[in-house]
Formats: C-alpha cells, structure tokens, sequence
C-alpha cells in the first residue's frame, strides 16, 4: 500500500503541475485514494492488476503548465508518455533518467526548452522512439529519433526481421553519435581556450610598457591599462605575468563573459572571469572595483583583485572547490547526496545575512542584480557565499547579460534592492520545494502560488523540508511569497527579510528534538499543514 500511495502522490503532483488550469477537471476534486488506479484520470492507462500506472497520453489538450519530469518518474512501472500538442513549458531535467522503463516518449509540439538531456535519455535502455521535435531546446541536434521502423509508433520493438537482425546495433550507432558529438564540442571548446589564452597572453605588451614617442601623445590618446589591483594581504599578491604563465581551464562562457580556473605555479587555485566590451569608463570600474573590493564579509565572496584595461577586464577569485549552490541541489535531485533541511536553513540565513551587509553599507550601495543558485558558492564548510556582486551594473540590459526572463528576475526587471529580494524569494522557494529553476524554465512562484491558493501547501515542501514544515519551512513559505510580490512596493526590504528569518531561528531553536526524531518516529513527526496558517502582515504574526 505504501508503494501505490507514493504513486499516487508523485501522480497528483505531475497532474497538478502539467495542468494548472484544471483542463482535465480533476484539480481538487479527486478523493483521496492510495491506489492512483482507481481514479480512473483521463489519459492515465494502468497495468492488468490495476495497481500500477503504465501509461499516459494527454494530447492536444491545450495543457499550460510545466513538464514535471520529477514527479512523473516516480511512476516506477510507467512505459508509454505522449505530451504532443500542448503549450507545456519547461525543460527535460536530467530526472528522466529514472524514468527506467519507458519506451515510447513523445513531447512533440510543445513549448519546451533549454538543453537536451542526451546522456540521461541515452541511458533509457527500453526507450524505443523519442520525438521533441517542434519545441524551442537550444540544440543544433536532430530533434526526433525514431531507432526503429520509421512508421512505427508502437512502443513495443516490432516483429519484422530487420529489428531481430540488426538491434544489436543501434546502442552502437547512438554512442558514435554521441561520441562524435562529444569530440566536436570538446574541440571547438579547446580552439577557443586557445585563442582566450592567446588574449590574456597579449595584456603582456601593455601600452605602459610601450612609451609612444612625444607627438604620437598628442595626437592619439594612450590606453588605460591597470597593472594587477589588489584587495588582500602582500604576501597573497602576485605579478600580472604569474597569472598569465598559469593553467587556466574555461569552465564557462557567455555572450558577455568567460570563467577560468586558474592554477599557479605555487598551485594556489584562483577563479579569473574575463569581462568583455563593457561600455564603462576606465575610472569608474576601478572606483566600483574599489568599493567591492573592500566590501568583506563571511557571506559575500571576496575579490581578491582585478586588471582592467579599454577593451577586458579581469576579476580574480578564489576558486571554490564545493562549486555552488546549484550543483548541491542538482546533485540531491540526482540522488547523489543528501541535503538536510539544516544545511538549507543555514545556506538561506547566510545570503540573506549578506545581502544586508551590502545594503547597510550605504545608500550609494550597488544592487546586485543576478542573484541565482549558480552565483550562490559554497565554501569549505558549506556556508553560501555571494558571487558576480557589483557586475550587473556594468552590462547593457540590451545584449541580455544579466536582467532577463530568467526565472529569477522581479516582473519589473528593474536593478534595484526589491529586484533582489525578489531574486532571494524565488532561491528561497528552490531551497523549500527542491525544485530549480536555473535551467528548467519553471515558473516557480507562480506553480506555488497555485498550489497556496488551492489549499495543496503541504504538496509543495521536498521530502527532507518536510520533515520540519510546522517548525520553519511554512514560516519561510510565508516569507518567500512576500519576496516574490508581483508589485516591487508589496516586497519586504532586504533588511526586513533577514530580520524575520532571524526570529524564525531563534523561535524554533528549542523545538529542534522533535524535527531531530521526525524521521525515526513518523508518529510523533511534526505534521504538515493544508494551508499556510499566517501570512506576513496578518494580525498576531511573528513570522
């Protein structure tokens, strides 16, 4: 009975967020049963014994919602999935790997995107025939694969002796496919850290080491350039030329930038991220520079320091081993770790605490402007530090290097202390639903808004949040929506939203036996609520 009720659960789930608009008319209408079987839902085919879903076929249904891979594998017996021809957001997350047994998949005619997961659906050894064509996935791929008879839309291999004759072969010619995709990436990546090596090499013929003569001066204006500015200690500094005769790994690029990991011959490991074609004065950047610089703080990750000239700049880091935010979630989503509702509770008190240090700096302080999980790093001792802070106000909102539709950005797309907190809002959703946003497309304040509004508020806490939701997870639910206000004036300072997670920890730090032992002791677990019992301004409220 357990295994059909976490079935049924896991299919409500993707039911709720596929169809927000109750188009299947099911929304809260379906009785509480563990058996999913016995709710006949349109669309939903289970096995002969009727305990167990094995297929779902929802086409052209005018679906609006988000594609909820999560949920749907955790249909363990699930085989056949046909989403065609609906408006279906999101993106195929690297889950569909457990969806084990599928063999017929088709998402056709939808509006999915981002990239697809080609290592996770190769490793669906049953999957006999993909189609997500017509979607907008950011890929030059093929976007349908039949591996079997062209015609065939049968999920079951066919019969013919062309399939018995040569079935062996098609796992070889999907891995020299990929393999050969592999090879032309890893190639273009290497050409191009080459050529980025060649520019950070040319910094050495710097125009200060070039005197021009006397009536060149006057007629041609020299180019600023800065030597290597430092924010640390003497004995932490080095030369421009130590960096440049350093190894250096490009770990990611954009339109706008490019990040290396550095390793210097002392093997001191460093993070260098390379700005490109900033339309800023050379005088202004080192000001903002200066004032980042000495902006010091546990929660903040610090710059240890920068050269800038007319056409690059160069930030220096140190290179965080446990990588950021993002990775832990999707490594916890992945099954690859475990990320305990203490840790969360500690990672969203530590942002927050230094978001307020930079706003109670001054009232010249600089927003930050692109808070997400992947600029949250964690250091050594899993504390969050914030990175990329004071470089959204360089960038051209135009080329979409930083304020963008990107999940994370307030309505108004405005770069102030309100679009922060509502970028902090939505990181705090990620932390209590252990959903992501970055990559995914998700809507997530407007999924958990819909999921509020129609009394599920327990349906949306990630099982380890769970454990604890009537002690700090519905406290911070309630923050989190305050942050996520449409209209930038509904939204909570800064300073605010740390003063109230602050008192959410301090008034639950006796209650921590009974979150201890939920795990251990089910029947004396702290139970989760249908609703949200207070909001933030209701009367009587502490959170």
């Amino acid at each position: 009975m357990g295994d059909e009720s976490s079935e049924f659960e896991a299919l409500r789930q993707f039911i709720r967020a596929v169809d927000p608009q109750h188009v299947l008319s099911i929304g809260n209408n379906v009785p509480m049963r563990r058996n999913p079987c016995m709710h006949k839902l349109k669309g939903v085919k289970c096995n002969s014994q009727g305990t167990s879903v094995t297929e779902i076929r929802l086409e052209n249904l005018n679906l609006r919602g988000i594609l909820d891979v999560d949920s749907l594998c955790k249909l363990p017996n699930l085989q056949y999935v046909s989403l065609a021809r609906n408006q279906i957001r999101g993106t195929i997350s690297n889950s569909i790997v457990h969806c084990t047994r599928l063999t017929y998949l088709n998402l056709r005619s939808n509006v999915l995107s981002g990239k697809i997961p080609k290592k996770a659906l190769s490793k669906l050894k049953d999957l006999r025939r993909l189609d997500i064509s017509d979607n907008h996935f950011t890929t030059n791929s093929p976007r349908s694969k039949e591996e079997f008879h062209p015609t065939s839309g049968n999920p079951n291999p066919p019969g013919n002796s062309w399939y018995k004759r040569y079935k062996f072969m098609i796992p070889l010619v999907v891995g020299i496919g990929f393999f050969l995709l592999f090879t032309y990436f890893a190639g273009r990546k290497a050409a191009k850290l080459a050529a980025d090596r060649e520019i950070l090499k040319s910094l050495r013929d710097s125009p200060d080491k070039m005197p021009l003569p006397k009536i060149q001066e006057e007629e041609k204006p020299v180019e600023n350039r800065s030597e290597l500015v430092f924010f640390v200690e003497e004995h932490e500094s080095f030369k421009l030329d130590d960096l440049l005769e350093a190894t250096a790994d490009l770990r990611n690029q954009t339109f706008c930038s490019s990040l290396y990991k550095v390793i210097l011959k002392n093997n001191a490991l460093y993070a260098v991220k390379r700005l490109k074609k900033l339309q800023v004065p050379f005088e202004e950047f080192g000001q903002t520079m200066r004032q980042i610089g000495n902006l010091k703080h546990p929660n903040i990750l610090p710059l240890v320091g920068y050269n800038s000239s007319n056409e690059e700049k160069l930030l220096i880091y140190k290179f965080q081993t446990n990588g950021s935010l993002l990775n832990l979630l999707e490594s916890y989503i992945e099954g690859k770790r475990d990320f305990p509702w203490r840790v969360r509770l500690s990672i969203a008190r530590g942002i927050a605490r230094g978001l307020a240090f930079i706003y109670q700096r001054s009232d010249e302080c600089i927003p930050h402007g692109n808070l997400k999980l992947s600029n949250i790093l964690l250091d050594e001792n899993e504390e969050p530090l914030i990175s990329e802070y004071g470089l959204s106000s360089f960038f051209d909102p135009k080329k979409g290097c930083v304020i963008s539709s990107n999940g994370y950005t307030a309505p108004e797309k405005m770069l102030s202390e309100k679009g922060d907190v509502y970028s902090f809002g939505v990181i705090l959703l990620e932390l209590l639903t252990g959903k992501t946003v970055e990559g995914t497309g998700i809507d997530l304040p407007k999924w958990v808004t819909a999921m509020v509004k129609e009394e599920w508020t327990g349906e949306v806490f990630d099982k380890e949040v769970a454990k604890a939701a009537k002690e700090w997870a519905f406290p911070l639910l309630n923050i989190a929506l305050k942050c996520v206000s449409a209209s930038p004036t509904n939204r909570p300072t800064v300073a605010e939203v740390y003063e109230r997670i602050e008192e959410v920890m301090h008034d639950n730090s006796n209650s921590s036996d009974c979150i201890t032992e939920c795990g251990a002791h089910q029947d004396n677990c702290c139970m989760l609520h249908s609703i949200i019992p207070e909001t933030w301004d209701s009367p009587g409220s502490n959170y």
